[in-house]
């Protein structure tokens, strides 16, 4: 009851900011599980999949794959808290059959969601416990699982308080589909039953080589929508947050000595800060624009510094990089994906604060992977990655292979769903871990790593 009234209180207090928000105003009533006539097809088994975002849904999207070919005849609905959610939902997840978003955390709005939605089996991402949600699924009899799992030891303590408050979630939950063992431990800590606790790894991994390698007109669309020369080498900096694209441009000036064509692309976690991000390239000196400003065919391609205020085409500016910088890790945000840009074939920089993506970080660096402490160590990396073409190409492909090398966690979460729907508890761990050698590169250190051919300085 307590934590109930505690989200009823934050809900009505920025009911205001709900309805005009541009984040929040779309699907206004669904988040209080309100919905226009049938809003969700008939079939079964009925499987409801949630990611709080854009880049969560892309981590689910592999699964949807396994689960249609498991279950043709199924209804797949997934659901999210934004809209950049939404557009991800109909532009890169085939197979679904609706998405809707999630609703309020309130036992009445879930309640309602739930009795409309009538899943069978509902999948939460990475730590999307919401306690209502899941005694509202359980009571309507729904298999329930957590994939991707992760929480997160220094809020171990938050979450204990959580749950304390909140009744033990946990204890609802039939499958926890972990990403490692480290975060299986930490699942039994906070009260996971260790029989339902299962390593099977992250599908993330399978959504990066879902996307084809390259698509020369689409690249050369983009190219042009950037408004940059064919031949000129580009700068990546993917996913930066607040304060550091100030930083991240003083960079690129410095690297404009050694290497004159050089063009930088910013793409920003939050595509509304992109206007902004322009302004500061101009006050610095250089001529900016955004990627969705029409392009004049009679440009001369002069511009220096182009910010992405697009959704889904980051994956494809990677690509067009000769050198890729992964935002986050300059700031106290703990990181971002850099087995992204990985996926793609090319060398992958980022900063020392990768607190939320340690085991990406395990398995990329002296794999095509280089962590630099701060702007002048990037500086230098960049400087001798730009340098030297064919260490450069080396160090691509080897992030590549590495991020090769540990697919198939969307194949085993789906085998445990389907054994969860059909049977009481979790198959026997043998029949779907983690394969020995994709634990053994997650695991090892950079110590032990390959060593790579350009050396961070």
């Amino acid at each position: 009851m307590l934590y109930s009234l505690a989200i009823g209180l934050i809900v009505l207090l920025g009911m205001p900011f709900w309805l005009f928000s541009k984040k929040t105003r779309p699907g206004f009533f669904a988040r209080f599980g309100i919905y226009r006539g049938r809003a969700f097809p008939e079939g079964g088994p009925r499987i409801w999949l949630h990611g709080a975002s854009a880049g969560d849904l892309l981590s689910l999207a592999p699964m949807v794959a396994h689960l249609r070919e498991r279950f043709p005849k199924g209804v797949i609905i997934v659901s999210a808290i934004t809209n950049s959610g939404q557009e991800i939902a109909a532009t890169r997840m085939k197979g679904i059959d609706a998405f809707t978003f999630l609703p309020w955390d309130l036992p009445s709005a879930t309640r309602r969601a739930v009795d409309a939605i009538r899943p069978d089996l509902l999948v939460l991402e990475y730590t999307e416990i919401w306690p209502n949600l899941i005694r509202a699924a359980k009571a309507h009899g729904a298999r329930i699982a957590i994939t991707n799992g992760r929480f997160a030891p220094q809020r171990l303590t938050q979450y204990r308080r959580l749950f304390k408050l909140a009744g033990q979630p946990l204890d609802d939950i039939d499958l926890f589909l972990m990403r490692e063992e480290e975060e299986a431990e930490r699942a039994r800590l906070l009260g996971a039953a260790p029989e339902r606790v299962i390593v099977t790894g992250n599908t993330k991994f399978d959504a990066l080589l879902a996307t084809p390698t390259s698509d020369a007109a689409d690249d050369a669309a983009l190219l042009q929508a950037l408004d940059f020369p064919e031949s000129a080498p580009i700068f990546i900096a993917g996913s930066t947050h607040e304060g550091e694209e100030a930083r991240i441009i003083e960079v690129y000036k410095a690297l404009l000595t050694n290497h004159p064509d050089l063009r930088l692309a910013i793409a920003p976690r939050y595509t509304d800060r992109a206007a902004r991000i322009a302004a500061i390239a101009e006050a610095m000196g250089f001529k900016a624009r955004l990627r969705s400003a029409p392009v004049d065919p009679a440009s001369k391609r002069e511009s220096r510094v182009a910010v992405l205020d697009t959704i889904g085409e980051l994956t494809r500016a990677y690509r067009l990089g000769k050198v890729v910088f992964v935002g986050g890790s300059f700031t106290k945000r703990g990181g971002q994906n850099i087995l992204e840009p990985a996926a793609q074939g090319r060398p992958v920089l980022f900063g020392p604060n990768m607190d939320n993506f340690k085991d990406s970080v395990r398995l990329l660096v002296g794999r095509g992977g280089i962590q630099v402490r701060d702007e002048e160590h990037l500086l230098r990396v960049a400087d001798e990655l730009l340098s030297k073409e064919e260490e450069r190409a080396a160090l691509g492909l080897l992030a590549r292979k590495t991020v090769s090398s540990i697919r198939g966690a969307s194949a085993r979460n789906v085998a445990q769903m389907a054994w969860a729907l059909e049977n009481d508890g979790p198959m026997a761990e043998a029949t779907t871990r983690v394969p020995t050698r994709a634990r053994a590169n997650a695991g090892e250190s950079a110590a032990t790593a390959p060593a790579a051919d350009v050396e961070a300085p």
